[in-house]
């Protein structure tokens, strides 16, 4: 983590005498890259570079070294006289030479504070010589600064489809006899009518209905002339504006007696025609077939209607069972609808949560912090919509965020048995990271892309894990958050970390004001270590323990100032 001028990377070791008085092997120097070691990815790298003085070792001796981490032994490395016989590495006797050590291990937490010892063997023609290897301290243990991360993988709620104002309609419609257009009065006293008549009523003394348009559409029926059928369409549009005034009228409704209206003259009802012709019972299926197909064949509407009546019996049954439902004027009252408001959604969903709809449920839960409060609301909409895996999924949210992690992935695992989402695999993601499983996490992560920020986050996390700084960076954005300061720490940049966690939420935090401690010592600010360390100390004692034993201060810890955490 720190700067070689300051941390000093090059830990050497000069030997004074290695070997008794046979000098078999003497005076050799270990440079160890860096030093104190560093953990990333879980492991160790080790690099020495091993020198040897002139005359260092003699033609016929050989040497098997061998580095020891605490109890942990890396693999061993011989070299060679230039006239020992092997397949060691061979350092010629008078001008001397050097060779480069390196292995990789898994880390161990006894690594943190175990030193690494190079220990070894002494061969003379084939023979160990005992006693000729001294053991050497190469270097003071271990920097594990990237499990400071937090693994706060973050899960995501299901958005609700709610709207406050929603548009709305209904319908009523008038018929009309043979060629004609005048309203009967009988029409007036059909149940849809009346019934228009009573939502006019209503709506007028409801401030939550905004009535926008009264839309009028005429029909006729395919029989008759084109010409005449459309203009009677028309006709028939405006006697029910008139008739529909007047049921306006008679609910004492303001609003469905303005300017409001829309009208329209659609002709002949070819389309409600082959609804109603397939809907018929009592025309046979083979008369039904032959007349959509003269419907398909015959585009020009005048050579249709000849066609149809060419079929007889059939067409006598069209005359009295089908056209009279298409000699018509539909009312279609088109009406905003102001839904609850937020306190009314709160209080009925404590009284009567069913009565809400799905979406009701799902966005009132949207109201509260209380966590508690939010999983009632979610089971709720999970007993209103059993297939819908949003509730599913946002009842797994809650319990992730209260802790109870093996509910949650029950829940996750549940939304996405019903549908098969993104969002519950970033959430099944957040558990297999939690639970350490990174390679789980990792192809669920993958398979979650697009279902928002929070799974570039997450990547972040992995990638802090897996030892890729600059991924991590990139992966958490413009979001400043202590993952991503420390993610710019391991990638040498303290300047930027500091910037970025004092930008967060952890600006004031312990763990912030310890990631500054160690962004200072890679600055070589022994001043801002101290104070940085004091006040994380400060918010928790814990912190304390921890830099005692912190290889990132090793440079500093004979320093009088560092005795507040011996």
């Amino acid at each position: 983590m720190k700067k070689q001028s300051i941390k000093g990377l090059a830990f050497i070791v000069a030997t004074g005498s290695l070997v008794s008085s046979c000098d078999l092997l003497k005076d050799l120097q270990y440079t160890v890259t860096p030093s104190p070691l560093e953990m990333h990815g879980d492991s160790v790298r080790v690099k020495v570079d091993v020198t040897f003085p002139e005359k260092g070792i003699k033609k016929k001796a050989s040497a098997e070294i061998t580095p020891m981490l605490g109890s942990t032994a890396l693999k061993t490395i011989t070299v060679q006289g230039e006239k020992a016989s092997g397949n060691g590495s061979v350092i010629q006797y008078k001008p001397g030479g050097k060779v480069t050590y390196t292995d990789v291990v898994a880390y161990k937490p006894e690594f943190e504070n175990t030193a690494l010892v190079v220990t070894g063997k002494v061969y003379k023609g084939g023979k160990e010589k005992k006693d000729k290897f001294t053991d050497t301290e190469i270097a003071k243990g271990t920097v594990i600064t990237p499990y400071l991360v937090n693994k706060d993988f973050r899960v995501i709620y299901e958005k609700d489809n709610f709207q406050r104002v929603t548009e709305q309609s209904t319908t009523a419609q008038f018929n009309y006899e043979k060629s004609k257009s005048d309203v009967r009065k009988t029409e007036m006293k059909d149940k849809d009518i009346v019934d228009l008549q009573a939502w006019l009523a209503a709506a007028q003394s409801n401030p939550k209905i905004n009535i926008k348009s009264i839309n009028i559409t005429g029909f006729a029926s395919p029989e008759g002339e084109v010409g005449k059928n459309d203009a009677l369409s028309s006709d028939r549009a405006n006697s029910a504006k008139t008739a529909a005034m007047e049921v306006s009228k008679a609910a004492k409704n303001d609003k469905g007696q303005t300017e409001v209206y829309s009208l329209a003259g659609k002709g002949e009802d070819f389309d409600g025609f082959k609804v109603e012709l397939t809907k018929n019972t009592k025309i046979k299926q083979e008369d039904k077939d032959l007349i959509l197909r003269v419907l398909q064949m015959y585009s020009d509407p005048n050579q249709r209607e000849t066609e149809m009546r060419n079929l007889g019996k059939s067409f006598v049954e069209l005359d009295k069972s089908v056209f009279p439902l298409l000699r018509r004027a539909e009312v279609k009252v088109v009406y905003d609808l102001t839904g609850y408001s937020d306190e009314e959604l709160k209080t009925i969903s404590k009284a009567e949560p069913q009565k809400l709809t799905i979406e009701e449920l799902l966005f009132t839960a949207t109201l509260t912090e209380d966590l508690n409060e939010k999983l009632r609301l979610y089971k709720e909409a999970e007993i209103k919509a059993p297939s819908d895996y949003r509730a599913a999924n946002n009842v797994g949210a809650v319990l992730y965020q209260q802790g109870k992690t093996n509910e949650a992935k029950a829940q996750f695992e549940k939304a996405n048995s019903l549908q098969e989402n993104k969002i519950s695999k970033n959430n099944l993601g957040a558990v297999a990271g939690v639970n350490g499983d990174r390679a789980k996490a990792t192809k669920l992560f993958g398979e979650a892309n697009g279902a928002g920020n929070e799974v570039s986050y997450n990547k972040g996390i992995i990638a802090i894990q897996n030892g890729k700084y600059a991924d991590a960076i990139s992966a958490f954005g413009s979001e400043n958050t202590f993952n991503k300061a420390l993610a710019q720490l391991l990638n040498k940049d303290a300047a930027a970390a500091v910037k970025t966690v004092d930008a967060s939420n952890d600006k004031e935090s312990g763990q912030g004001f310890y990631l500054k401690a160690i962004a200072a010592a890679d600055q070589d600010d022994l001043a801002k270590i101290v104070s940085n360390l004091k006040s994380a100390i400060g918010k928790d004692a814990a912190w304390k323990a921890k830099a005692a034993k912190d290889r990132e201060f090793l440079k500093y810890a004979e320093d009088a100032s560092m005795s507040f955490i011996k």
